[in-house]
């Protein structure tokens, strides 16, 4: 009996150890190949002599590179544990511009690297009366929005720039910024100019907000709660109003400028075709009244009858939560042509007539209520558009350099006089991100500032109107 239990345990043990040792091969390879536990296979690397930063755990190597250097064709620097090689070998000059990875074999185990080269930006930060600007290294712009009333003919701008970099006008000089400035940036000889749009939003502007709830607390949508908060932030003569109170006679007289962003369903409420509410919005506008539609409100300019009927935009969707994804593209439009536009003004552009609005990585939900334009509708191009609805489109995806594929921002009547309806209908105007389907928080839009000031831009060029 002892010796049966005894070959009992022992058959267990083995079993036991063949688990624990097939367990820790797997433990070892589940992270693909990269096991932690090896010896730090890069011991430095360097680019032009500056010495990137090494994190041994995520595999990550991060240089930053002093402003004006070329990273297009340098080779790299590598110190390596004895016995270790590379793939592919780091012997000859790389572009950096794009992340860079490779793969480090020593003996049986490899580790993965991957490479991110900055340059710095000749200007760390500029900033006027404690407000900082944004700064655009690729279209070599500064743009910031000041508060209402601010005199712009006698501003001081503070700026702080790069070790080996100069600028003039120079920080602490007295500027007028009632038109663009530009200021000229020099290190090691050379100059390059930065274009400063510095604006504030229309004196004594009144805009509404609209919606569906009773009052603006009473807002759930969480991108609608966004957009209001802040237009409330950033025009004191906002003011919210209900389509309860238009269909009840609320006085618009005093309103400059009308925004609906709905982004709640991709089917308008019933309370927006009330005879008593349309007729209202239309008499505001006839009145010298204007309106900003956004998100699935951009289908409203058929019940107003901005668009003949049945022009409306015929390609609409999108997801609502717990649906929704992440796109690893940023997703932007192009309004090549249009670059001169008021509404475009002091944007972040990736390259001229381009800019992104969703950046990659945040989770979306793509509300989207445009005109699909070659197959559907018999518009055919951009030029079937204008003459088919009475308006002018202004962007397109950023692919389309003609504007002939999709619409997502318009304007109407297309006359020389009275435009005074802005429509915006793509799923990258997305004012809040929300988390996904297992809780995650989505990550910060860096883009978001585009969509600010766009509608900024967008109103007060309505009310300029």
């Amino acid at each position: 009996m002892k010796k049966a239990l005894n070959k009992y345990w022992t058959k267990v043990s083995i079993v036991l150890a063949m688990i624990f040792i097939i367990n820790a091969c797997e433990n070892s390879f589940e992270t693909g190949g990269f096991d932690v536990s090896s010896p730090s296979n890069v011991l430095s690397f360097k680019l032009n002599g500056v010495s990137g930063n090494i994190d041994q755990t995520t595999g990550k190597i991060t240089v930053v590179m002093p402003y004006g250097s070329d990273i297009t064709a340098i080779k790299p620097e590598v110190v390596f544990v004895d016995g270790a090689t590379s793939n592919p070998e780091l012997n000859s000059a790389m572009n950096f511009t794009n992340p860079v990875k490779f793969r480090v074999v020593n003996g049986n185990l490899y580790k993965d690297y991957t490479v991110t080269t900055t340059v710095l930006s000749p200007i760390k930060s500029f900033t006027i009366n404690g407000i900082a600007a944004t700064i655009n290294d690729i279209s070599k712009t500064i743009n910031m929005t000041l508060p209402e009333n601010t005199d712009l003919t006698v501003l001081k701008p503070v700026i702080e720039v790069t070790m080996g970099v100069t600028i003039s006008p120079a920080s602490g000089a007295t500027v007028d910024f009632t038109n663009a400035v530009t200021f000229v940036i020099t290190s090691n000889g050379k100059s390059v100019n930065y274009t400063a749009n510095v604006g504030v939003p229309v004196t004594g502007l009144t805009v509404a907000f609209l919606g569906t709830a009773a009052t603006r607390s009473g807002i759930t949508n969480m991108d609608e709660v966004t957009a209001s908060n802040w237009l409330f932030d950033n025009f004191p003569g906002a003011k919210y109003i209900s389509f309860e109170s238009i269909q009840n006679g609320a006085d618009l007289s005093d309103i400059d400028v009308i925004w609906w962003h709905f982004d709640s369903a991709a089917n308008l409420p019933s309370v927006a075709y009330n005879p008593a509410v349309t007729n209202a919005l239309k008499n505001f506008r006839t009145n010298g009244g204007n309106l900003l539609l956004t998100s699935f409100a951009s289908q409203y300019v058929d019940a107003l009858g901005i668009v003949p009927s049945g022009k409306g935009p015929n390609n609409v969707f999108g997801d609502f939560p717990p649906n929704g994804f992440v796109d690893g593209n940023s997703w932007g439009m192009s309004f090549v042509g249009h670059e001169g536009h008021p509404i475009f003004q002091g944007l972040t552009t990736f390259e001229a007539g381009k800019a992104n609005l969703l950046q990659s990585g945040t989770f979306r939900l793509n509300h989207t209520a445009w005109w699909f334009l070659p197959e559907w509708g018999g518009y055919n191009n951009g030029e079937g558009w204008r003459n088919q609805t009475g308006g002018t489109n202004l962007a397109s995806e950023a692919w389309d350099n003609e504007l002939n594929g999709r619409v997502t921002i318009a304007e109407f009547p297309n006359t020389s006089t009275n435009k005074n309806v802005i429509v915006i209908s793509m799923g990258a105007y997305d004012w809040y991100n929300e988390t996904n389907s297992s809780g995650v928080p989505s990550q910060a839009n860096e883009f978001i500032t585009n969509i600010k000031l766009l509608t900024q831009n967008s109103i007060n060029y309505l009310a300029a109107k």
